[in-house]
Parts: C-alpha cells; sequence; structure tokens
C-alpha cells in the first residue's frame, strides 16, 4: 500500500514539474536579437502595408550584414536602428542602455515654419505673459484677440486653469492656439483640449486595434469621440497654427479641431503619428517601441502622413526680420475681418 502512495506522490511530482516547466528563452546573440526584432515589426507594426513597406526585403538586406565577422555590441545596434528607419515613423525606438533610436526626417525635412523667439517678443506674448499650466498667454493685437502658446502635450493643464484663460479672454474677437512644434505627450490632454470648442459630441478619429500577425489584420474602426466640454464652450472664432513638428497627440488635436464648429487651421501640413505606440523586448533587454493601432479621421483617412491646413500660410523671411509672425499675423487679419 505505501508502494503504491510512494508511485502515486511520484507521478504527481513529475507532472507538476512538467506544468510549471517555463516556455523556452531564445538565446541572446545578434541573430535572436535580429530575428525577434523583424518578427516583432512584421507581425505587431500597423502600417507596412499602409507604406507600401517590403518587410521581407528588408529582412534580407539586414540580415545580410549579421554574416560580417567585425559585427560589436554597437554596430549591430546601429544596424537594427537603421532597420527601422525603413518604417519612415517618428514613434519608432530602439531603447538600449547606451543608445536610443530615432527617425527625425518626418519634420527635418521640411521648413521649420516657426521662429519661437518671435512669439515672446512685446508684440505677442512678451516677457510677462500669463501660464495656467502648460498654457502659455496673452491677449495680443491692442487686447481684441486671445493668444495661447501651448508648447507640449506632455505639460499638463486643468479645466480650471482653461476656465481662467478663458475668463481672461472673454472681450476677445476670437482666439489663436498655437502648436507649431508642438512634439505631443497626453492623447487625453489632446481630446481635454479639444473639447472646449464643441456644443456636443463629434467623432472626429477612429482607431483599429490588431488582430492577428498578418499585415491586414485588424478590428473595425472603434470611434473615439471629441466629448464637449460641459463647464467650458468657446463659440466665437479659433484658429489652430500648426507646422510640420505637430505630431502625435497634437496631430490627433489637429484632427479633432478640424470638425469643431468656428475653427480653421492655419500654417502647414502637419507632422502625423497617426500610430497608437506599443513597445516589446528583445532577448538581450533592449526595447522597442512601435505604432501598432492606426487612427483615421472622420472620414476615415489615415493621419498617419499628416494633415492638411484649412489655409497654407508659410512663415515669410521679410516678417520676420520686421520681427512679425507670418501665420500670427494672418490669423490676426482673418479673425478682425469677420
Amino acid at each position: 500500500m505505501q508502494a503504491i502512495k510512494y508511485l502515486k506522490w511520484l507521478l504527481l511530482t513529475a507532472l507538476l514539474s512538467s506544468c510549471l516547466q517555463e516556455p523556452d528563452i531564445p538565446v541572446n546573440n545578434y541573430r535572436n536579437n535580429f530575428e525577434s526584432l523583424w518578427k516583432i515589426i512584421d507581425t505587431q507594426y500597423c502600417f507596412l502595408d499602409e507604406k507600401k513597406i517590403d518587410w521581407d526585403s528588408v529582412y534580407t538586406v539586414y540580415n545580410a550584414r549579421l554574416g560580417n565577422d567585425t559585427v560589436t555590441e554597437l554596430k549591430f545596434f546601429d544596424a537594427m536602428a537603421e532597420m527601422l528607419t525603413e518604417l519612415k515613423d517618428g514613434h519608432v525606438n530602439l531603447y538600449s542602455s547606451f543608445d536610443r533610436s530615432r527617425y527625425r526626417k518626418w519634420f527635418s525635412d521640411y521648413p521649420a515654419n516657426f521662429d519661437v523667439s518671435l512669439i515672446y517678443s512685446n508684440r505677442y506674448l512678451g516677457s510677462n505673459y500669463r501660464q495656467a499650466g502648460g498654457l502659455r498667454y496673452e491677449r495680443i493685437a491692442n487686447d481684441s484677440i486671445g493668444y495661447i502658446y501651448y508648447g507640449s502635450f506632455s505639460d499638463s493643464f486643468s479645466d480650471t486653469n482653461m476656465y481662467y484663460a478663458m475668463t481672461y479672454f472673454k472681450e476677445c474677437r476670437g482666439l489663436i492656439i498655437d502648436v507649431r512644434s508642438n512634439g505631443g505627450g497626453s492623447a487625453d490632454l489632446s481630446e481635454r483640449l479639444a473639447s472646449y470648442f464643441f456644443r456636443q459630441d463629434t467623432v472626429s478619429i477612429y482607431m483599429k486595434h490588431k488582430t492577428g500577425p498578418g499585415h491586414s489584420d485588424f478590428s473595425k474602426p472603434v470611434a473615439m469621440p471629441t466629448k464637449a466640454s460641459k463647464n467650458i464652450q468657446w463659440q466665437r472664432p479659433v484658429i489652430i497654427l500648426a507646422n510640420r513638428g505637430s505630431y502625435s497627440a497634437t496631430n490627433m488635436f489637429i484632427c479633432r479641431m478640424k470638425d469643431a464648429p468656428n475653427s480653421l487651421i492655419l500654417g502647414d501640413l502637419s507632422g502625423g503619428g497617426g500610430g497608437l505606440p506599443s513597445s516589446n523586448e528583445l532577448p538581450n533587454g533592449w526595447m522597442v517601441r512601435f505604432s501598432s493601432s492606426p487612427m483615421y479621421d472622420g472620414a476615415m483617412q489615415p493621419i498617419e502622413f499628416g494633415i492638411e491646413p484649412d489655409l497654407k500660410v508659410m512663415l515669410d523671411a521679410r516678417d520676420v526680420a520686421n520681427g512679425e509672425d507670418t501665420l500670427i499675423e494672418r490669423a490676426v487679419n482673418i479673425i478682425m475681418s469677420l
């Protein structure tokens, strides 16, 4: 009887050991790290078909570079970073303990259309501007127009901050919100800022989610409505100033404001960044960040490549020489003519 109990105990121990066995972890070498990185992008990145990228050909090119006997950790990182630039995506980064890859051509290949020194002149914000949270604001054009400069959606603000700014502008004929070279940040703040300019909830953005490893395996579009603020509503003209540096959450804000009543987008094509980022880890501990969920405007057009302004206006060197910002001046003239 004891022998039978002992045999059962052995069988149960073996069964538990097999159930608790840890999954295989890829060996940490250049080959497996390359294969892991390539596969993560192949199965989880969301714009391969949209951008018509032949990811199999990319594999062939960079796989050949692993055969070089002089591969070092730094050279391997640089090669993998270069491979990721094939995606032409500012949301794609490779992180190691010694470097972070980044793709800059989404804005560096375009005119800046912005001179930050101009907005701090006495003609606009000046040196004694008011600041509420991340919002820097002042009345301009003889106190007839409100001007807000918002440099990053990573700098928070509250409804209370906006209430005081709007109160300060209560006698103004219109409002200018400058989000040029705002590289993004919080998507929630992006929606919050837009909410003050809607009278009712409006679907301005849709998102899809990956449902499988195929390049076109996506869910049906999910609506991401802009919910109108219940407490603060600006119902006079508002003009948004944008440039190519207006990226990610800022790009989302511009997309939402396209559908706001009494609004106008003025400036240049925005930077894009219309994919919600995700992250994954390689066997060596490096992290890769990539776009995983594509976003679209209200007409189901992708916003990854940027949003065209309602009125294209470029910074004029002659205006700059006179201490004037062409875009702000054009916005002022439009509001004053209404």
